[in-house]
């Protein structure tokens, strides 16, 4: 009998500690979960407050019209100024044909050397002269991201591949060229954007009666409005 009574004595020891345990955990891991849930919210509120979105500035099925200035740097001839522009339509937020148009001027320090040393030569064939460079590009962006500017507003950029053809007028001369190259773009706003392209033209040259296949490097920093405004 003594037995069973220490038996039923001990049974309802447990029982009451297991009850006082849970009475002093229960609180505790209800504290916790609502610190869970106040830190998930702030994490929410912070990702809200930097401006993360979808998408900042859509490309798809508008057109794009630039103005650029830059660099020709030629492989025969001296470098010099180039200006131009350039229409773009985007069919996608990574595809876009453009057609371009750029001025500059092809001269030589190498004839009018040539013509100081030896000045009983005249060289007939002087290049000074203006030239026009009409191309067309398939564009790719094959990349792009989102930029924080100071702390303050994010703007999209990316960067993008080029390659096509055309022809360089050299006002004496019509030479067919290959072009591919690198670019990138930082979009502002809705409708505006700051361009920055590299690209590479090879063709053939002539320069005082020889023949060469050149890579002249062109190098133009630009602006671009995306019409339609809205986006």
């Amino acid at each position: 009998m003594r037995v069973r009574q220490r038996a039923f004595l001990r049974a309802a020891s447990s029982v009451a500690v297991s009850l006082l345990a849970a009475g002093i955990l229960a609180p505790r891991e209800a504290r916790a979960q609502c610190v869970d849930d106040e830190l998930k919210q702030e994490l929410v509120g912070g990702r809200h407050y930097r401006g993360v979105e979808e998408r900042l500035f859509t490309k798809a099925f508008r057109h794009e019209f630039s103005a650029m200035g830059g660099l020709y740097a030629a492989d025969l001839y001296s470098s010099s100024w180039v200006v131009g522009g350039a229409y773009t339509f985007h069919f996608s937020e990574d595809l876009g044909l453009e057609a371009s148009v750029e001025f500059t001027r092809f001269r030589s320090a190498v004839t009018d050397a040539y013509e100081r040393r030896y000045p009983q030569i005249q060289v007939i064939d002087r290049p000074d002269k203006p030239g026009r460079l009409y191309f067309g590009h398939l564009v790719w962006s094959f990349a792009y991201g989102k930029l924080r500017w100071m702390g303050d507003g994010i703007s999209r950029f990316d960067f993008n591949l080029a390659i096509g053809a055309g022809a360089t007028d050299d006002s004496t001369s019509l030479g067919v060229t290959g072009s591919a190259g690198l670019g990138t773009k930082f979009y502002f706003g809705k409708w505006f954007a700051v361009r920055f392209d590299a690209r590479d033209h090879v063709l053939q040259e002539v320069l005082v009666g020889d023949e060469h296949l050149v890579n002249d490097l062109v190098v133009t920093l630009g602006i671009s409005v995306f019409i339609p405004f809205g986006g």
